[in-house]
């Protein structure tokens, strides 16, 4: 607990540029609702320049910055990630069903066991 480092906005001109990028983003929102006279490809338009913009205002601001080098570095780790191949991957799908029908058939028995206990010895109720 001592060690963590906590990263906040300090400038007003980071705040405000933050909060510019934001305004962007919803009113790119707020025009896709409404333009709804106008073509669709105008009204995805709105969205992807609300977007588009508001993350060029965003990225200059320090917070910005440290989103897209966050963002490039997770990028470049996905890249690093040896991924399975298609018989890994199959064989591990069935372990899995495999794993599923044993859990599934054991609490089915203990449901049972547990029925018959409580119903037919303990309280004597014949189903």
């Amino acid at each position: 607990m001592a060690n963590q480092k906590v990263e906040t906005v300090t400038s007003m001109a980071d705040r405000a540029m933050v909060a510019l990028a934001i305004v962007l983003v919803v009113a790119g929102l707020v025009g896709f609702y409404m333009l709804d006279q106008l073509p669709t490809i105008a009204r995805v338009g709105s969205v992807l320049g609300g977007l588009v913009l508001g993350a060029v205002v965003g990225g200059f601001s320090s917070l910005g910055q440290q989103f897209f080098a966050f963002a490039k570095d997770a990028w470049a780790e996905t890249r690093r990630v040896v991924w399975p191949d298609r018989k890994e991957t199959t064989q591990m799908t069935m372990i899995v069903f495999a794993f599923v029908i044993a859990m599934a058939l054991f609490l089915w028995v203990v449901d049972k066991l547990l029925e018959w206990g409580l119903y037919d010895l303990a309280l004597g109720w014949k189903g």
